[in-house]
């Protein structure tokens, strides 16, 4: 349903000041490799903060509405956290914000990588960062499912199987990787087409069905969800087009890639 309700329906989701704190975050990591090894110090993470989110004010005016002290403490404290976790002195990564793109015959899937190492014998480690809470251990593999769908990518696309997956929490100061196996991104797969058939079956038949997570809490789109009761806008007739393929024809939305 939520999938419908982005893709197909695309309705617009208020500004989430979280959400505005983790690109900021990314933004300032990922530009932070730009600077020499050696002036890769937690100051000069700070430093990159006003002008990174004036940037994304101007890519993105509807973060104005956001609190103007947006970008301070808590996001402080975020970027010097990560400092506990890596040393960015030693790194020299191979990409950044890469965009990784594999044809699976029947199925395109793509994705962006926040990071992705190189070792000098050509390992690559797929690195992570997130700014919310690090997980339960309970819920550890979920969370590790967005890497292993990205390291199938990278897999499929280049040959090269991933050496290690890394998920970066500087908020907890917590890193979870795994090192892929070729039967476990195998296993990635096939979850990854059992789902995109899910989608094809109910985008065809028209009937999205709801289902209550943890994630309902802050769901913007409850008041809609018959799950709680609410009634969905009627289906536009392209429904079943952008269903299956929301770039095509002009009908991408806002939030589509986070669908992929």
């Amino acid at each position: 349903m939520l999938y419908r309700f982005r893709v197909v329906d695309q309705l617009p989701e208020p500004v989430s000041a979280a959400a505005a704190r983790g690109t900021l975050v990314h933004a300032v990591l990922e530009h932070l490799f730009d600077l020499p090894a050696a002036e890769r110090t937690p100051e000069a993470a700070l430093s990159l903060v006003p002008s990174e989110w004036a940037r994304l004010l101007d890519e993105r005016p509807e973060l104005s509405q956001l609190d103007e002290e947006l970008p301070g403490e808590e996001t402080s404290h975020l970027l010097r956290r990560w400092f506990d976790l890596e040393d960015p002195t030693g790194l020299e990564p191979a990409e950044r914000e890469l965009y990784v793109e594999a044809d699976l015959g029947d199925l395109v899937i793509r994705g962006y990588v926040d990071r992705l190492d190189a070792a000098p014998d050509g390992r690559l480690r797929v690195v992570d960062y997130k700014t919310g809470r690090a997980p339960s251990e309970a819920f550890e593999g979920r969370a590790l499912f967005q890497l292993k769908f990205y390291a199938l990518a990278l897999w499929r696309s280049t040959g090269v199987l991933p050496s290690r997956l890394q998920l970066v929490y500087p908020r907890d100061r917590t890193v979870l990787w795994i090192d892929p196996t070729e039967a476990e991104l195998l296993a990635t797969e096939r979850k990854v087409r059992a789902l995109w058939s899910a989608i094809e079956d109910v985008a065809t038949q028209g009937s999205w069905r709801p289902r209550r997570g943890p994630a309902c809490s802050w769901c913007a789109h409850r008041a809609l969800c018959p799950a709680w009761g609410g009634t969905p806008p009627p289906l536009p007739p392209y429904a079943r087009a952008r269903a299956l393929d929301p770039r095509a024809a002009g009908l991408t939305g806002p939030r589509a890639e986070d669908t992929e």
